[in-house]
């Protein structure tokens, strides 16, 4: 051990008694350690609800989505189809028809988005089928007229599972317009309701078959794109990259971070925001030290005098009242982090902040721990520490000898 930690040490805990300065130093670790304990809890609650949103987006949604564009051939349809049935990292690939469309039941009527289904990769690829809660889905039967709606859906049109729907699509309406045809109109009995507790999705998704699809939107043997579901999530990326690599400008491909690109964005901009409005608590603790330091400077001026007199350097003035802030820091930042860990595993296994069951999808406020929070409110604290101990110790290294000792 250095003399300069030696004597930081004995400054900070060597107290006979509970002077004013100690009374200061033990505030400044106690903020520390409810500013950390704040950022912790925090941060991992926006951890908990960022991992909600994400599985139920992820159960419903597929990892990636490849659209046709009008630069698009069909031999580039046939290869890409090829290189993503071979792809080992690819567990489920369907294609997909999609568009709008006004459904009509008995008393009311709503423009909806139509997408249709290819039945041999629906389980595999869309969570559609694991989320429904009324009759079923079964696209194998082509000739079957059948159609799945969200639950918000069924229930502004008034409808249950076995009703009947008429699907109106733009398809023919402009050549109804003009006189030359009628518009395109199909049959489908409700064979199923789903809720996936999106209520974008829940209000304005149908699904059909693939084939169903195509007759109601008059697109014959062509197909809207591919819908791409991954062993590993983390592969989305790679195979987006691949994808645009060897089809430049020809496919649009969104991964499941860009079809909820806006909600992700808005979430990250206010994780930032509680992670800034949070470090000021941290901030007035150490301008705490601050005072704390500084006034440690003006009682321990004999003891700098007699330092530097006995040969210390400014340099060495200085470390010894960096070192015993950022020790102050440190154990508010150790505390802290074991004071937000204990909370988060509360939170976890008690559910000390429940929520109504009957109004949230979950009964308690979402808590996820990251080992990286620790990190970077750790590197936000000690940072904060090092800053509140710049000037006391300049002003400690100011100080002459002979001024400092003038009168003992």
């Amino acid at each position: 051990m250095s003399f300069k930690s030696f004597i930081a040490k004995r400054y900070l805990f060597s107290k006979k008694e509970a002077g004013f300065i100690t009374v200061i130093s033990m505030i400044s670790i106690v903020g520390i350690t409810i500013g950390v304990a704040a950022l912790i809890v925090v941060l991992s609650v926006f951890n908990g609800f960022n991992g909600l949103v994400t599985s139920i987006l992820i159960g419903f949604d597929p990892h990636l989505r490849v659209e046709l564009t009008e630069h698009t051939s069909p031999e580039n349809v046939e290869r890409l189809s090829q290189m993503l049935h071979s792809d080992q990292t690819v567990s489920g690939a369907g294609a997909f028809v999609s568009g709008k469309a006004m459904i009509v039941s008995k008393s009311q009527s709503k423009v909806v988005f139509v997408r249709g289904l290819e039945a041999s990769s629906v389980d595999k690829v869309v969570g559609v089928k694991r989320n429904i809660v009324l009759g079923e889905l079964n696209f194998q039967d082509s000739t079957a007229q059948d159609m799945v709606v969200g639950m918000t859906l069924a229930d502004r049109l008034g409808i249950v599972t076995g009703d009947s729907v008429l699907a109106i699509s733009p398809a023919g309406s402009r050549r109804a317009l003009l006189g030359f045809g009628t518009p395109i109109v199909r049959l489908f009995r409700v064979a199923g309701i789903y809720e996936s507790n999106n209520k974008e999705y829940d209000a304005l998704y149908g699904y059909v078959s693939l084939q169903s699809a195509q007759k109601l939107f008059q697109t014959g043997e062509n197909i809207s794109g591919y819908e791409v579901r991954f062993t590993h999530i983390d592969d989305a990326e790679t195979m987006k990259s691949k994808i645009e690599e060897k089809f430049p400008s020809m496919f649009r491909v969104l991964t499941w971070y860009d079809l909820h690109k806006d909600l992700y964005s808005v979430m990250k901009i206010e994780r930032w925001l509680a992670y800034i409005i949070l470090c000021l608590i941290v901030g007035v603790a150490t301008f705490n030290l601050l005072g704390s330091l500084t006034m440690s400077v003006i009682e321990k001026t004999r003891d700098i005098g007699i330092l530097k007199a006995m040969g210390a350097t400014n340099r060495d003035v200085i470390s010894i009242f960096q070192f015993e802030g950022l020790l102050i820091g440190l154990i508010g930042t150790i505390a802290g982090s074991v004071l937000g860990l204990i909370v988060c595993f509360l939170q976890m296994q008690y559910h000390l902040f429940a929520l109504d069951p009957t109004v949230y999808i979950i009964p308690a406020i979402p808590i996820e721990v990251h080992w990286s929070d620790f990190l970077s409110v750790a590197i936000a604290a000690l940072g904060l520490s090092y800053a509140a101990t710049v000037y006391p110790a300049r002003r400690a290294a100011a100080l002459l000898p002979a001024e400092a000792i003038r009168w003992e």
